[in-house]
């Protein structure tokens, strides 16, 4: 098959109609579904201006919110850039000619990708100081555990990258005398990078989350200052997940944008490879 073929049929004019008459149908569900819950938070007064007047206070922004949000983005930022790192290496690692360093490699990936996250955060931070008999940091325990799972799903994100790169690019930097480790710090790697681009943003994403699972270790993030102890002074606990969700989904979404620009800056660059494919002519001029 071509790479021009087509692979499905366009809707013809009844399906169309039936796809516009669905997205109405499901429209209207959705409408009723969020009245069902307004009706019910009314219900229970969760809409009461009581509730969230302590958000219109700057002290409410300035003792929780704010604080808990720069705790996150500073444990989600050294966390990515930490399991970007983690992730690379030891994509490499599992790409190795040498079993010494493939099958260790194949264990670290699987083994923090088959432990759950939260526990462990709670295997660094109570197991370590048996170790080192010294006190472990909330913010490192964190920082350390996200690296650990989100590195090891990136790792395998980066190994199924590089196998996606047509073997002739290999084989012709080979031909004109490259090492392997200039093939796959050169070629390989950066042509994987962008074909995961939107696996590694979605899996940054679940990093940021994530960050979340700290407040079970006392880490002062968005959680647990800007809902728990939030909360627990002014008891509205629902208004202030509404507030924290909000943040939430503000932050990750200026991600995936950022990344959507970065893939179209890169591909309106000429960096991007347009055709890897075809008569040596057509090759050429497509990258010239």
């Amino acid at each position: 098959m071509s790479a021009d073929a087509v692979l499905y049929d366009h809707p013809g004019p009844r399906a169309r109609a039936r796809n516009r008459i669905l997205t109405v149908a499901f429209g209207v569900l959705l409408l009723a579904l969020l009245y069902w819950i307004y009706s019910k938070f009314d219900e229970k007064g969760q809409w009461a201006a009581a509730l969230w007047e302590p958000f219109t206070k700057s002290s409410t922004w300035t003792d929780y919110i704010l604080p808990g949000l720069q705790h996150t983005l500073e444990a989600a930022a050294v966390a990515m850039v930490l399991s970007l790192v983690f992730g690379v290496f030891f994509a490499v690692g599992r790409l190795s000619d040498h079993w010494w360093l493939r099958i260790p490699s194949g264990v670290v990936v699987e083994f923090f990708r088959a432990v759950p996250l939260l526990l462990l955060m709670f295997f660094i931070f109570f197991g370590i100081p048996f170790v080192t008999e010294k006190p472990m940091s909330n913010f490192w325990a964190v920082v350390i555990a996200l690296t650990l799972y989100n590195g090891s799903v990136l790792a395998e994100a980066f190994r199924a990258g590089v196998r996606s790169v047509p073997i002739g690019q290999s084989e012709a930097a080979y031909a004109i005398g490259m090492l392997k480790s200039q093939v796959m710090a050169q070629i390989l790697i950066p042509q994987a990078a962008r074909a995961m681009l939107p696996v590694i943003v979605s899996q940054l994403v679940v990093l940021v989350k994530d960050t979340a699972l700290g407040y079970i270790i006392s880490y002062s993030e968005l959680l647990q200052l800007g809902v728990n102890n939030l909360a627990a002074n002014f008891g509205n606990v629902v208004q202030a997940a509404i507030v924290a969700a909000i943040i939430y989904i503000t932050i990750n979404s200026a991600l995936t944008a950022t990344a959507g620009w970065l893939s179209r800056r890169t591909r309106r660059s000429g960096k991007a490879p347009r055709r890897t494919t075809g008569p040596p002519a057509l090759v050429e001029a497509a990258e010239q």
